[in-house]
């Protein structure tokens, strides 16, 4: 059944949302298949266009995983569910389940903490060669960091023992994916490079939003029975918790992300809508624009110390927490996070 037909059959939680979110799941659609398509027939003058429509189909797909993932689109969880599913096919979380994404992301409100498995210091530590590369590419813009992340992802159930009861799953979806990318390299290869490049983007945009919404420590819990020191703690998640919007006086803008950079709304109701996050925003916290990261901020922060997001370790920064991370994003002086992406779900 299409996706269209099956949305017909799923009730939406709220009007406003059969209207908002179907606009964002049709254009998701709607862009992935119109940049495949200037890729594969635009030639050169649809080369670039189509990079950019492709990778935002994409990124507009992986935030309604998010939505999903919250049960904000439609009355039924397993609704919610299958359209994530869906989606993974676009921007490429298929390798894995919806319901790890939901699980991890879900721990990651109430702990108030990133649960993770894989300890991304402790890997780089122990393979100083592989740092160094990795460090290299960031520094020519390639994130290197998080394409490891996405990786493991495709491989998910081979290298995490805990996953190992879906492998037939993995190995199934590895066949497609591969074998439909093998494909369009062999009959498309300047395509293939652009798909290439789409992907990229995507996973660009989505670690420069998460990079500065939260100063959590990540901890290898995800598979303990550890119990996050700040669980439950509702004031410390808001200290913690940041806001790095595209614009605060165009919110039309924020739309490109589904308002992700809202991060503070979100946290305090994560079952608020993507599109009622702005008005949320400003009802709980105020019409401040000092109660945001403003983008050029983020801008300077993500091109300056691209090298040093792995460890935190750029020369001349102060370690800053709370209110001081907020002052500090804002003045640009700080490091901001990495590979932290709710698509990659250990």
């Amino acid at each position: 059944m299409e996706a269209s037909a099956l949305m017909t059959t799923w009730t939406f939680k709220t009007a406003k949302g059969r209207r908002w979110h179907s606009a964002a799941v049709l254009y998701a659609i709607v862009a992935y298949g119109s940049g495949g398509w200037l890729l594969l027939s635009g030639g050169w003058l649809g080369f670039i266009p189509g990079i950019l429509l492709l990778g935002h189909g994409m990124i507009i797909a992986a935030y309604m995983i998010h939505e999903c993932a919250h049960n904000t689109v439609f009355t039924v969880n397993r609704h919610n569910n299958q359209l994530a599913n869906c989606l993974g096919w676009i921007c490429g979380s298929s390798y894995g389940t919806v319901e790890d994404i939901r699980t991890k992301h879900f721990r990651h409100h109430v702990e108030n903490d990133d649960v993770v498995w894989f300890d991304y210091e402790a890997f780089f530590s122990k393979h100083p060669l592989i740092y160094r590369i990795t460090i290299f590419l960031e520094w020519c813009f390639i994130p290197a960091h998080c394409i490891l992340m996405h990786t493991i992802m495709v491989f998910t159930a081979f290298i995490i023992p805990q996953r190992r009861n879906q492998l037939q799953r993995n190995i199934g979806v590895i066949l497609i994916r591969f074998t439909l990318l093998a494909a369009l390299a062999w009959y498309a290869p300047i395509a293939f490079l652009g798909y290439l490049m789409a992907y990229m983007l995507m996973i660009i945009v989505l670690r420069f939003v998460d990079g500065l919404e939260h100063d959590y420590p990540y901890h290898t819990n995800l598979y303990s029975n550890e119990v996050s020191e700040h669980k439950g703690d509702l004031e410390w998640e808001q200290e913690h918790t940041f806001s790095p919007i595209l614009s605060w006086r165009y919110e039309w803008i924020n739309w490109l992300i589904l308002n992700f950079g809202y991060h503070n709304a979100h946290h305090a109701k994560p079952t608020t809508p993507w599109f009622d996050l702005p008005s949320l925003h400003r009802e709980v916290f105020g019409d401040d624009p000092e109660t945001v990261i403003r983008l050029w901020p983020q801008v300077v922060i993500y091109v300056r110390y691209r090298r040093y997001r792995i460890f935190h370790d750029a020369p001349g920064l102060e370690p800053a927490s709370g209110k001081a991370f907020l002052r500090a994003a804002q003045s640009a002086r700080l490091t901001g996070g990495n590979a932290a992406s709710f698509l990659t779900s250990f």
